[in-house]
């Protein structure tokens, strides 16, 4: 474990130097609310460095996450770090963009191939900043324990092999930089495992997001796809969640309807359930330019 924590702080400290040096800017820390953004987070405030903290807010966090990140960056706050919570607004009209929103503005609803949920709500922030995320190489085979998008047809006809800044991903380095974003990446943790996680957060006595003692092994957004068949447990604890998705669905065929676009759905309702990919809902409920254009 001390070599773990030695080699994790190291890494950080090499970025921070990179980015005082080519952005003239601190290293910033991402922070998402969950169990290796704390951990990240403590290794930072050892590793001496100067650093500040970023939150990206999607509108689809549950109310424990939402309440955990506000303590901790009051506190961050006492102690004089700079904390930034991003907020997206939609080019052009000033508006803030949510989950809500965004899913009649893609006109699809958002799959573990199609994220665009992941690429709008938290990969927008970063530009000409050199940034520490928690993305670990042992996430990768957990999420993929979760089982496959099911689409025996290929009426999506995207490549698996799309990878967003976020996934956990074996082709994830320690060191990465995003040319079109004009960002720098570290990870810190790629090399821990679920074990060495929760061993750290034992012997620190770290506080975690409240969700962990509810029986949650993941944080992320309420109804993500990532989560496979965990969701009906996010649902069953946050119905309002369920409500918010089945209207934004509804909306998406509403802007469907009026740009002329075709769909075998009647509601939102439709939608959400084959969404959940519940077997009730025949396979054919596709729509046919699922992502042409958008």
């Amino acid at each position: 474990m001390e070599d773990l924590e030695k080699k994790a702080i190291r890494r950080i400290q090499t970025a921070s130097e990179m980015s005082l040096w080519h952005y003239g800017l601190p290293l910033v820390c991402a922070y998402s609310g969950g169990k290796d953004s704390d951990v990240m987070l403590e290794l930072f405030r050892r590793s001496g460095i100067p650093f500040e903290v970023q939150h990206s807010h999607t509108t689809a966090d549950a109310p424990q996450t939402v309440y955990h990140i506000r303590n901790v960056f009051k506190q961050l706050e006492l102690q004089g770090i700079r904390c930034m919570v991003d907020y997206h607004k939609i080019s052009g009209s000033g508006k803030m963009v949510t989950m809500w929103n965004l899913i009649p503005h893609k006109l699809m609803p958002p799959t573990r191939i199609a994220r665009y949920c992941c690429s709008v709500l938290k990969e927008s922030y970063g530009s000409k900043r050199f940034i520490a995320t928690g993305v670990r190489w042992d996430e990768s085979s957990r999420r993929k324990a979760w089982g496959s998008f099911s689409d025996p047809m290929n009426r999506l006809n995207i490549s698996d092999e799309i990878m967003l800044m976020n996934d956990n991903d074996k082709k994830r380095r320690v060191m990465e930089s995003c040319i079109k974003k004009n960002k720098m990446v570290v990870n810190p943790l790629i090399d821990w495992t679920e074990a060495d996680i929760w061993t750290f957060i034992s012997q620190e006595r770290i506080k975690t997001n409240p969700l962990y003692e509810c029986g949650y092994d993941r944080v992320g957004c309420i109804g993500c796809p990532m989560a496979g068949k965990k969701r009906y447990k996010e649902f069953a604890d946050f119905p309002k969640y369920k409500d918010a998705y089945i209207a934004a669905f509804n909306r998406m065929l509403v802007a469907r309807a009026v740009r002329g676009k075709k769909s075998q759905w009647k509601s939102g309702y439709e939608v959400f359930s084959w969404w959940m990919e519940e077997k009730s809902i025949p396979g054919q409920m596709i729509i046919d330019d699922f992502i042409k254009g958008n």
